[in-house]
């Protein structure tokens, strides 16, 4: 007994000292890691690197276009996954990326050409004087491309892997050429000149001699993007502030703190002791989040903080889940010790279940998304993963720990309460008619938005595109200035919303870039003349350049993330069925997954808020809240089937519901709490995005609860052979 108390005191030690230490590496760093001020923030956040490029093709198409603004946003890919490419004006392209500190090898990268050739001796012969010859082979018969090291002798390399069509050209032009050199030309340069010993065969070659591993690197990473389509010229480069303001990280940050300690509160109020122990885990769990972010270099998005949030819900969640089967534990008059191990036993199916659909999800969108899908992914598989060590690891720990020393009395946990006998059953019917109805009458509202308004939607200038307008001021303005006392006159003077106007410093300059919905110019009382008026009466200041710019969500991204929310959604239908063995949990949980994105939808609809990224990022954590809140109700029904033998499926499902209660009210009042701290202490983007996440836990909330159960039991009892009533 002594060792066991021993040993229990040493765990609670060590976990201070870890607590401690991510405390301490948060706040001061250690070298140039850990400090949450190191994390990477995006353009939204924090600003970074705008650069323009002049198209200098006097013939091509928006093919071209669209293809040359795919590649730039790979490129950029190598940096971040949170830049964006859009057209500005008549033939300019326009590429932001993200917290640059180097932005002079970003603009090297962005520039080189990426032209890769093999020439035999006669035709670079041709080449070298200037006129015109004909490749061997060219990036287009590559395969792929990665660098590596030559273990004889350290040097940095290039490894070429050709398709079958390159493999056959290069056999031939190393069989014609044996004793001479081939010579790769790249981004027109030599890069390599080795001599053929003796024709190659097998579809790979090596570029050698490349004077750092990084410089390899890159050029692997060029090779295998291809040259772009368009032969570009710069014609700007700035450093740009960022497009929520300044306030908005503040106001986050505090929104954050305040939010967990009104989560810690709840937690040891509603489940004491167990509570206070889950606060400890939680904040260690919030530390050790940032940390594992910074240690990746993950960009942190307003998206990525949406999976932050969700993350911190379901890390709430798995203790909410063990507590409430200690609780019943007790109720069953087991002791404390042994109601303790019962129930995290109990509850690890529906932890782990619910955490790997979701993370199943996150990976399949962080493979196949790309900018703000790849961002939202990443910060909530890292949360994921971390929420589950510290419920199931941290919290049990800790929690034996303190029983072992003696804090095992009854009313330190709290006894469950026999369940209310609600028939959801019986109500879901009525549920499920006014939600389709709901549905139905949001969409309509589309067609009339549209005759009446001009649009179906009110999308954002990342996917409808807008104006952009280079202001030049008489003084220098910061970006709380310009949002408090510039957003409002242009407002005012176009007729549009504060919070679809984003706005961007240049820095070193007195220039402000002004993005909104697309002006109208067509005569003095049009929008842009209105908006000039406006800027030179209040400000006497000199609109530089007003153009039309695309939007930064691609087509290829659009598809992209369609594919990826397929694909996911599929994965996780096909891994609930086999988890609970019946295809009807994964289609009722699929069913009841596009009835909470569709009502969210329907809000976006009548409420006009702006589909852009956030609305995305919105979607995106109403699917992970949702299939997880539905996990926890099977996994409930599951073990229910086998102890309710002689009983019906109605009578299983309401009594599953209704044991799992509580946990679904005091998990959405959790996520709620943090969200709604955010919506009152936020800016005006903020404040839209926050809204939205608060109608997706409000509907995960009454799905969970009025739908999925009742449709499962619908499903069982009405739909296929084996339908039928126990």
């Amino acid at each position: 007994m002594k060792k066991a108390k021993r040993n229990s005191v040493l765990i609670i030690i060590a976990f201070f000292l870890i607590l401690g230490i991510a405390i301490y590496t948060a706040i001061f760093g250690i070298g140039d890691r850990g400090k949450i001020e190191y994390i990477k923030l995006g353009l939204d956040l924090k600003g970074g690197l705008s650069v323009t490029y002049e198209i200098q093709d006097e013939k091509y198409t928006q093919a071209d276009i669209e293809d040359t603004k795919f590649k730039i946003e790979q490129r950029i890919g190598k940096y971040t996954n949170e830049g964006s490419v859009y057209e500005e004006g008549e033939g300019r392209i326009t590429a932001e990326i993200p917290g640059v500190t180097n932005a002079e090898e970003i603009l090297e990268a962005l520039s080189i050409e990426g032209k890769l050739e093999f020439l035999d001796p006669d035709n670079y012969t041709k080449w070298a004087n200037g006129e015109e010859y004909v490749a061997a082979l060219t990036g287009d018969d590559i395969k792929g491309a990665e660098p590596g090291i030559n273990p004889d002798d350290n040097d940095n390399i290039v490894k070429l892997t050709f398709n079958d069509e390159g493999a056959k050209k290069f056999e031939e032009v190393t069989s014609a050429n044996v004793g001479k050199i081939v010579y790769i030309i790249y981004d027109n340069k030599v890069v390599s000149a080795p001599t053929v010993q003796t024709a190659i065969s097998g579809g790979n070659a090596e570029i050698n001699k490349i004077s750092s591993y990084e410089e390899a690197d890159q050029l692997a990473t060029t090779i295998r993007i291809g040259a772009l389509p368009l032969t570009l010229k710069q014609v700007r480069s700035n450093i740009v502030g960022a497009t929520l303001g300044t306030d908005a990280i503040s106001t986050s940050i505090k929104a954050g703190i305040i939010g967990i300690i009104l989560v810690f509160l709840i937690m040891i109020i509603i489940y004491r002791v167990p509570g206070l122990i889950a606060s400890m885990s939680l904040a260690l769990y919030v530390f050790m989040d940032f940390l594992v972010m910074n240690l990746f270099n993950v960009t942190l998005t307003l998206p990525g903080i949406a999976g932050v949030i969700l993350s911190v819900g379901m890390a709430v969640d798995a203790n909410v889940i063990i507590f409430t089967r200690i609780k019943e534990e007790l109720k069953a008059g087991v002791g404390v010790k042994k109601a303790v191990s019962n129930g995290f036993h109990n509850a690890l199916s529906a932890i782990l279940d619910g955490n790997i659909t979701t993370l199943i999800a996150a990976f399949v969108l962080g493979i196949f998304g790309t900018g703000t899908i790849k961002g939202f992914a990443i910060t909530l598989a890292i949360g994921i993963v971390l929420s589950v060590l510290t419920a199931l690891v941290v919290t049990q720990l800790l929690l034996n720990s303190f029983v072992t020393l003696g804090v095992n009395d009854k009313k330190f946990f709290g006894v469950a309460k026999e369940p209310k006998k609600t028939n959801f059953v019986k109500a879901g019917k009525f549920c499920m008619i006014g939600s389709i109805l709901v549905i139905i009458v949001g969409f309509l509202f589309m067609p009339i938005y549209k005759n009446s308004k001009g649009s179906a939607l009110n999308l954002s200038i990342e996917f409808a595109g807008g104006t952009s307008l280079t202001v030049e001021f008489d003084k220098q303005y910061d970006l709380a200035e310009a949002e408090s006392s510039i957003v409002p006159v242009i407002s005012d003077a176009a007729g549009i919303g504060e919070a679809g106007i984003s706005v961007q410093t240049v820095a070193g300059t007195n220039e402000i870039v002004f993005k909104m919905p697309e002006l109208s110019d067509n005569g003095d009382d049009s929008q842009m003349a209105l908006v000039k008026n406006a800027l030179i009466e209040n400000f006497n200041a000199d609109v530089k350049e007003a153009n039309s710019i695309s939007g930064s969500i691609s087509n290829k991204m659009t598809t992209d993330a369609l594919f990826a929310v397929i694909l996911a959604t599929i994965l996780m239908l096909i891994y609930i069925a086999i988890r609970f063995h019946d295809v009807k949990f994964g289609a009722s949980a699929v069913l009841a997954l596009i009835h909470d994105v569709a009502i969210v939808f329907v809000v976006y609809i009548l409420f006009r808020l702006s589909v852009g990224n956030t609305c995305i990022a919105c979607m995106l954590t109403i699917v992970g809240y949702s299939i997880n809140a539905t996990i926890i109700i099977f996994d409930r029904i599951r073990e229910n089937m086998g102890l309710m033998k002689n009983t019906t499926y109605k009578e299983i499902v309401n009594t599953s519901i209704n044991q799992t209660f509580t946990r679904t009210i005091y998990t959405s009042l959790t996520t709620f709490v943090m969200v709604l701290v955010l919506y009152i202490l936020g800016v005006a983007s903020i404040k839209e995005f926050a809204v939205t996440l608060i109608a997706g836990i409000l509907v995960g909330a009454y799905s969970s609860v009025c739908i999925t159960g009742p449709l499962w039991h619908f499903m069982k009892t009405r739909i296929g052979k084996k339908a039928s009533e126990m």
